[in-house]
């Protein structure tokens, strides 16, 4: 994998506007669709019971979010997932919060035990619960923590055999074999709702249109990274209100070229 092919997938998801099926939480939909929109994905929030088959069958990429948990939109989740194993549609796990609450936990698990996941994206604390490991959780924010999170994504990858994401100061990908670390990013993200989210559902849209699942993880988390510095900038540093309006024009303006300059990532174990 390098910069040029990173900036290519950028294009691909352009050209082919993947379907993009989310079961997400009701803080980010807003901000999910429209940078959905932005990045040149066709989003669509499907929860119904009725029809949550149907949506995931035909959808490039199913992304389930845990944001604001009920046990109808579990169900939801369950029938979807299910449906988009079937027919070989690339499944993106949020496991928003888990370890704040058991029943967070378990639904976690449960979502990992009956569903074939293709991608986990949370943060150290929420992929490290989500693993049976133990690591300090705010509500719905990692704690602080010295832990090694390349060590924790690589565990995790292999304990619930799904590529892992961990998103931080350094973001790292790993499915267990091989480890990517990428460098792009503001901390903006971190005082906007909905930064993490989003960024599981524009993985899940890079699914859609690359089979290398890794691939497709890393180059999501370079390019919205790289928007995100692009924001930055735009913004002159205001502040996250200013960031967040910034940050949808840069998913929208973002180029294969703008990629190829400021990507930041590379491979750390193999």
């Amino acid at each position: 994998m390098n910069i040029h092919e990173i900036g290519s997938l950028l294009e691909k998801v352009r050209a082919v506007n993947p379907l993009v099926h989310n079961i997400t939480n009701v803080v980010v939909t807003n901000f999910t669709a429209n940078g959905l929109l932005a990045i040149g994905a066709s989003p669509v929030m499907a929860y119904a019971h009725e029809e949550a088959a149907d949506m995931a069958k035909i959808s490039g990429a199913l992304v389930l979010n845990m944001g604001t948990l009920t046990e109808k939109e579990v169900q939801s989740m369950l029938i979807a997932g299910k449906s988009a194993n079937e027919h070989g549609v690339p499944v993106i796990l949020d496991p928003v919060g888990v370890g704040a609450t058991a029943y967070r936990t378990d639904t976690a698990r449960r979502l990992l035990e009956e569903l074939n996941i293709s991608i986990i994206r949370g943060n150290a604390a929420e992929i490290a619960n989500a693993a049976g490991q133990q690591w300090e959780i705010k509500g719905v924010d990692a704690g602080k923590s010295n832990g090694d999170t390349v060590a924790l994504a690589q565990a995790a990858a292999s304990e619930l055999g799904t590529i892992t994401v961990i998103t931080g100061k350094q973001d790292i990908v790993s499915d267990g074999n091989f480890t990517y670390s990428i460098n792009n990013g503001h901390p903006f993200l971190t005082k906007i709702t909905g930064a993490g989210c989003l960024l599981t559902s524009v993985a899940g849209a890079f699914s859609a249109v690359e089979k290398d699942l890794m691939k497709a993880a890393v180059s999501s988390l370079v390019v919205y990274g790289v928007a995100a510095e692009m924001a930055a900038e735009a913004s002159n540093n205001r502040g996250p209100g200013t960031f967040q309006i910034e940050f949808l024009n840069s998913l929208y303006n973002i180029t294969a070229s703008d990629v190829e300059g400021r990507g930041s990532f590379k491979k750390i174990s193999e």
